[in-house]
């Protein structure tokens, strides 16, 4: 579905002149904050719209998986391998909310995800990035799930109800990924010297990639406006991203650390921290698919669907005969 009806996609946002009948009674909803539900009548190009965020959404929590585990077996203590073992189940969990919600749209997960695997769609590029050392996964918690909670907070009051409704929960455990992910970098910010080293380290490599999570300026990206009329998106990008660099900055501060970049600098007037841009070529060079970890990548993933294979023929056949055996009681 996604794939026919993003080719016909209208770029622009219309004015109500423009709009149909039907058009400006949906876009009354949105404006009034009354959410679209499943069984209503919305534009194609909200439909797909939704589908694209929806599913890049829960590829990147299911691809996030991957430069986490595999540090579960090399955790530091029992303790550390535990949470990181339930935060990677969550990360599973949350993408199985959030293809739930994409079938609402009427999109299978299974051709999501061939959608992915054929490169048709993407997921965050964060995840593109190594994990070096355990303090890069104190970096991930903190800084990566620091910023998606940003942007997942201001998802709850989306306009489309299954994707708020996932929300909520996802917000919850990301609240706690976070937290674990700052204490393990407070453990090493006041730690030994090498220590420390490492968490400053980590805090610079991944300090760039994280704001990119945002994507790019409000005025290069494609499909920012629309997303704001239609209230798929609340808040901008650049909104986005200059809270998580409020919120942040001073977390740096408390921990001791150097901070990332010369750029960042309160700034009195604007009652923000002013703070320089990522190198947006980088960005896009990552998202056409040549970041350090994308082939890696996506060859896990696809291996893990093919290896997978034999479990979902499995659960479809006992699915089957279950249904047939209803029937036949019946």
């Amino acid at each position: 579905m996604y794939a026919q009806m993003i080719k016909t996609a209208r770029s622009g946002v219309k004015t109500r002149e423009e709009m149909t009948e039907q058009e400006r009674a949906f876009q009354d909803k949105i404006d009034a904050d009354i959410k679209i539900e499943p069984r209503d009548w919305m534009p194609d190009d909200y439909r797909a719209t939704l589908i694209r965020q929806i599913g890049q959404h829960a590829h990147s929590e299911v691809v996030g998986q991957l430069p986490e585990g595999n540090w579960i077996t090399r955790a530091p203590t029992l303790e550390r391998k535990a949470i990181l073992l339930a935060k990677v189940q969550d990360e599973a969990g949350h993408g199985l909310y959030l293809y739930s919600a994409a079938e609402t749209l009427g999109e299978s997960r299974d051709e999501l995800v061939r959608l992915l695997h054929e490169g048709r769609m993407k997921y965050s590029s964060i995840f593109n990035y190594p994990t070096l050392n355990w303090a890069d996964i104190g970096a991930v918690g903190w800084l990566v799930d620091g910023a998606a909670i940003v942007n997942q907070v201001a998802l709850q009051r989306t306009s489309y109800g299954p994707y708020a409704r996932a929300m909520v929960r996802i917000c919850k455990e990301e609240s706690f990924h976070a937290r674990q992910g700052y204490h393990a970098m407070m453990k090493m910010a006041l730690g030994s010297p090498e220590q420390r080293k490492m968490a400053q380290d980590a805090l610079n490599r991944l300090w760039f990639p994280a704001m990119m999570m945002f994507g790019p300026h409000d005025s290069e990206s494609t499909h920012s406006e629309q997303s704001m009329a239609w209230k798929i998106k609340v808040k901008s990008n650049d909104e986005l991203r200059q809270q998580f660099v409020d919120q942040t900055i001073p977390q740096i501060e408390y921990l001791g650390l150097e901070l990332p970049e010369p750029g960042i600098k309160w700034n009195e007037d604007r009652g923000h921290y002013d703070f320089s841009d990522p190198d947006w070529s980088e960005f896009m060079d990552v998202l056409r698919g040549n970041g350090p970890c994308n082939v890696d990548r996506m060859n896990a993933r696809r291996k893990a669907w093919d290896d997978g294979e034999w479990v979902r023929d499995g659960l479809l056949e006992h699915a089957r005969k279950k249904a047939a055996r209803a029937v036949a009681a019946e």
